[in-house]
């Protein structure tokens, strides 16, 4: 995944936001019309996969730190639209954390989508479609 120039602090009209997640790193775009910024946030974790052994209990997937998944959430915190998109179920396991943790950050995700490994480019190309077709609904 190719990475776009990382600004640490958001430009308030910069209203939409869009996290590519999966395990290893989450990539956050801040996004306009005509702007972007982007970030990465690396998870603490060092496993890559747990796989399930036959007679044992439990799903064989290892839950993600907490703590990546708040600073994902907390990064998107200014952000009134908020997408998630990723490959496999770190991306659900955001969602979940942030109706638990911070719902009122979670109030403003507007979608949840299957998106397999883009780049930075592709994140802003495909944000920027998604939230063109959410504004003009509004």
């Amino acid at each position: 995944m190719e990475n776009i120039p990382i600004k640490m602090k958001v430009n308030m009209s910069l209203n939409h936001a869009v996290i590519w997640i999966d395990h290893q790193a989450a990539h956050v775009l801040f996004l306009s019309e005509s702007a972007s910024e982007a970030e990465v946030i690396r998870s603490k974790s060092t496993h890559h996969h747990l796989h399930h052994k036959g007679g044992e209990v439990g799903s064989g997937k290892l839950a993600l730190d907490s703590k990546y998944l708040h600073s994902d959430i907390q990064a998107v915190k200014e952000s009134k639209e908020i997408l998630i998109i990723g490959p496999g179920s770190a991306k659900l396991e955001l969602i979940k954390h942030a109706h638990h943790h911070d719902p009122q950050i979670a109030e403003n995700i507007v979608g949840v989508e299957t998106v397999d490994h883009p780049s930075d480019k592709e994140i802003l190309a495909y944000a920027r479609h998604f939230f063109y077709k959410v504004d003009q609904m509004l």
